[in-house]
């Protein structure tokens, strides 16, 4: 099941490692390659496509101003397909969020934990694949780097592309609080991670306090900074890995700085990325498509130029009016954004709105 299936039952749709408590070296970001298209979409590559078909697709997908895919599946024949029509072809991985049968056999001790001691490995939230690794450990970190190495070490990858590359939501999108019959209007203990025992060590050595020994930790800014930073050194790490096979590396995070860092611990206008796409889906916040020009606004503010920005828009959020997709395109185009990428039917009308943008 993809992110966007989770949303759909909701009723919506060898390195050396690095010290665990610092953030990746810096490094100059790594930029994509342009192959012409500004746009971008997310696809999960059907087996049975056939070449002539995919041919057809691609070609289409070209001509209408998309210049590559984030395929959330393996396929040899889909990547090399794409290429043949000038898009880029990069692998979408999901990164923290890591529910493989035999990885929670192994090692449920990766696992992160929530504020009441309940492990991600037997005590999911919210949804049964929703299985969080805790980005302190270093077994952890050097699992993800083995993932993207093998990855990128295929001739016809052209990237890494990250997804999930962040805590469990510690408040969800308020359009869906009803389908849990939950107000996340505060910070609540079953959804607030990590607090595993490597997590509580390491902050208590560099503040002198448990993080659960804090009376109030979800209003803690030095622990709040602690999460983010944990995340950002995973993401820095894994672009160096990038970085030695001179490829992209891309990631799927939260709409806006603010919404990322609020929600999930994401610090995304701090890592070392060829390009983001925000989740710019404006119906899970209740927003209309006017929203979409000022996240992206404050998204592209927040990078001051570090790389580009390619607003992520869901499909299903328009409701099929054109009218309404062609706006979108056009507010975040003309707040800054390099492009758009899309979720969803990509549809020969979507196309035509594409090309016209």
């Amino acid at each position: 099941m993809n992110k966007r299936n989770f949303l759909k039952t909701l009723g919506v749709g060898s390195l050396a490692l690095l010290k665990p408590t610092l953030p990746a070296m810096a490094m100059p970001p790594l930029l994509p390659r342009q192959t012409g298209g500004k746009h971008r979409v997310w696809i999960n590559p059907d087996p049975k496509d056939t070449p002539a078909a995919l041919q057809k697709l691609y070609a289409s997908y070209k001509k209408a101003g998309i210049g590559g895919i984030f395929f959330e599946a393996d396929s040899e024949k889909h990547f090399r397909a794409a290429k043949q029509n000038g898009l880029e072809a990069h692998r979408w991985m999901w990164t923290m969020n890591r529910g493989e049968k035999e990885l929670l056999q192994s090692h449920p001790e990766w696992y992160a934990k929530n504020r009441k001691g309940e492990s991600c490995a037997d005590h999911p939230p919210y949804v049964n694949y929703y299985r969080w690794l805790c980005p302190s450990k270093p077994e952890v970190l050097e699992y993800l780097k083995a993932q993207v190495q093998q990855i990128l070490a295929k001739d016809y990858v052209d990237g890494i592309h990250l997804d999930y590359v962040r805590y469990c939501d510690v408040i969800l999108p308020v359009n869906l609080w009803s389908n849990y019959g939950i107000d996340q209007s505060q910070e609540l203990p079953q959804y607030d991670f990590c607090y595993c025992e490597t997590c509580r060590k390491d902050y208590k050595a560099l503040k002198g306090v448990d993080p659960l020994e804090i009376e109030h930790p979800d209003q803690s800014p030095s622990w709040r900074k602690f999460r983010y930073d944990r995340i950002t050194h995973v993401v820095n790490t894994l672009a160096q890995v990038a970085q030695q096979h001179q490829k992209a590396i891309t990631a799927a995070v939260f709409p806006t700085p603010e919404i990322a860092k609020r929600i999930v611990r994401q610090d995304w206008t701090n890592w070392n990325l060829s390009a983001v796409c925000p989740m710019i889906y404006h119906g899970f916040y209740r927003e209309n498509v006017s929203w979409i020009g000022d996240a992206v606004a404050e998204g592209v503010k927040g990078l001051h130029g570090s790389f580009p920005l390619y607003a992520g828009l869901y499909l299903p959020d328009f409701h099929g009016s054109e009218a309404d997709l062609k706006e979108g395109i056009q507010l975040a185009l003309k707040n800054g954004a390099a492009g758009v990428s899309l979720f969803g039917k990509v549809t020969p009308e979507v196309l035509n709105i594409l090309a016209s943008s």
